[in-house]
């Protein structure tokens, strides 16, 4: 029998509630559960796809194509277990499927309504294909009060009331914020946004109170009281120096137990001994080093967020402290480069869309290249170095993407012809032949690989022949043999251009073997040095 949390924030915004989830699904899977996370967002959107990361953050590909909230990645990285375009839903693609159904007469001529078809379509997202599923988690995108997700909040009221109270648990993530003047916690937005909450029918079983430190007793007993919640169910959610941290914290305050309490399931405490070893040797590095993300949102780390993750990652494997240094794209030039770049041990410079910055990360990919300093290009990343090696190393002056401009050297160019923007891309797995000797080879130690691909252009292969006799290797493509996948640098120390994102893929359990490759090749050049 299949249960649900579903887990709900208020206050304010950026609490934490992927992070909240992704935690409490670690603590089930490790008392031996099966745990899946979902989240409904409520902006009309379709989807993530064409959304500016400077309002969204990062856009999360999975395995089976969809481009979802960042919160999907944190699932994935926490749990290990990959997300399905089928775990993330919008209101804008509720409202499309409702929409549909009305205009081919599934509705009998009814007059449709927020409830019950919305509500039943958001129901029916929430419990479908769970048969397997020990847990489903629900995360409510968005604070409770946004009139956008009302429809989300009665949908999982109703499924309380359909599934019974008891397959159901109500988390709700609030803020307790500390007043310095006062030199005191308060806990008052607390209890008005569950007031919010219980105004729309819903009484959470469980308070996660976030907070920089941690609830004394009496204001334990206020919150327990003022909003009708066992004060055992009243947790600490205070601020730790990395997010893996956070399913410790929760563990020490036996929130799994109280989890299944609830629910009258009897099991043993979580098996965190793995956890707890990997975040104290994420806390405890033995070695340092500095990567350059060269990048036009450099202002906006959430844009990178599964990136930053892998090198953390990559880190972690290597007892590596890796220190990232922002470097804008804008302004930077051939004069200023060696200023700029030329204290840092690796670089990366990291996929995107448009040309605005292509310069920039031009210069900064010749840099690494002319100065034998370790650099990862990841999707556009990895095109911007065919056309910086095919400019500068085969004198092709002309060479560019078409995505940029009309060039008569087109070492980039269109997959095939659109008009539209959203699902045009080449999205999720698709697997690439190694060719073995190579740099590529090495990293991965096996011939077949699988990874996931968000982009429209490809590096056209008319050029390959001469890119290869002036030292690019193509030692990744398609099984056909069309589509280059991977590049890498011959003589160069580790320069290596990938099509795909690995980003996606890396979890502290299991990093990616090229964040690993990189931080190793940077490690070993720093110690020759010395």
């Amino acid at each position: 029998m299949t249960r649900y949390i579903f887990v709900t924030g208020g206050v304010l915004s950026a609490l934490g509630k992927g992070i909240a989830a992704s935690s409490i699904a670690v603590l089930l899977q490790r008392q031996g559960f099966k745990v899946r996370i979902r989240k409904g967002d409520p902006y009309i959107n379709f989807d993530c796809g064409t959304m500016n990361p400077y309002q969204h953050g990062e856009v999360f590909v999975t395995y089976d194509g969809g481009e979802t909230d960042l919160d999907l990645g944190h699932y994935e990285r926490f749990t290990g277990t990959p997300a399905s375009k089928h775990d993330n839903i919008t209101t804008g693609r509720i409202y499309f499927e409702v929409i549909e159904k009305e205009r081919r007469g599934e509705y009998l001529g009814n007059t449709v309504q927020v409830i019950p078809h919305v509500t039943d379509a958001i129901k029916q997202f929430i419990t479908h294909d769970t048969e397997d599923d020990d847990f489903i988690i629900f995360e409510v995108g968005g604070t409770i009060g946004d009139i956008e997700g009302l429809p989300f909040v009665e949908a999982i009221r109703q499924l309380g009331y359909d599934l019974g109270w008891d397959r159901c648990l109500y988390i709700h993530l609030t803020l307790v914020p500390y007043i310095a003047t006062a030199k005191e916690l308060k806990t008052k937005p607390s209890q008005h946004s569950v007031q919010q909450l219980l105004s729309l029918g819903i009484q959470p079983n469980m308070l996660l109170c976030r907070s920089s430190y941690p609830l004394p007793e009496a204001l334990r007993e206020k919150l327990a009281l003022f909003c009708n919640v066992p004060k055992k169910r009243v947790f600490d959610a205070i601020d730790v120096s990395h997010i893996y941290e956070v399913p410790l914290r929760f563990d020490d305050q036996a929130m799994a137990q109280e989890i299944c309490d609830y629910f009258k399931i009897k099991v043993s405490p979580p098996e965190m001994q793995e956890w707890a070893a990997m975040v104290q040797r994420l806390k405890n590095p033995k070695h340092k080093i500095a990567l350059g993300i060269i990048g036009k949102y450099a202002e906006l780390p959430d844009a990178y967020k599964s990136l930053l993750e892998a090198l953390a990652h990559a880190g972690l494997a290597l007892e590596t402290d890796v220190e990232i240094a922002w470097v804008p794209v804008e302004d930077l030039t051939p004069e200023e480069a060696p200023m700029r770049l030329a204290g840092l041990d690796a670089l990366i410079v990291p996929g995107g869309f448009g040309a605005r910055g292509t310069e920039g990360k031009k210069v900064a990919l010749a840099f690494a290249r002319e100065h034998q300093i370790p650099c990862l290009g990841i999707c556009l990343g990895m095109q911007l170095m065919v056309i910086e090696f095919a400019q500068n190393v085969l004198g092709i002056q002309d060479a560019d993407s078409t995505e940029f401009r009309n060039t008569s050297e087109p070492v980039v160019s269109l997959m095939r012809e659109t008009e539209q923007l959203g699902g045009t891309l080449r999205l999720g797995n698709y697997p690439c032949v190694l060719q073995e000797g190579t740099q590529a080879f090495k990293i991965y130690g096996t011939s077949l690989i699988e990874e996931r691909h968000r982009h429209r252009y490809e590096v056209n292969t008319s050029y390959q022949k001469d890119l290869e006799a002036a030292g690019l290797l193509f030692s990744g493509m398609s099984p056909d043999g069309k589509l280059p996948e991977i590049v890498e640098v011959v003589g160069h120390p580790w320069m290596v251009g990938v099509q795909f994102h690995p980003e996606f893929k890396s979890t502290p359990l299991k990093p990616h073997p090229l964040f690993v490759g990189l931080v190793q090749a940077a490690l070993d050049i720093k110690k020759e040095k010395k």
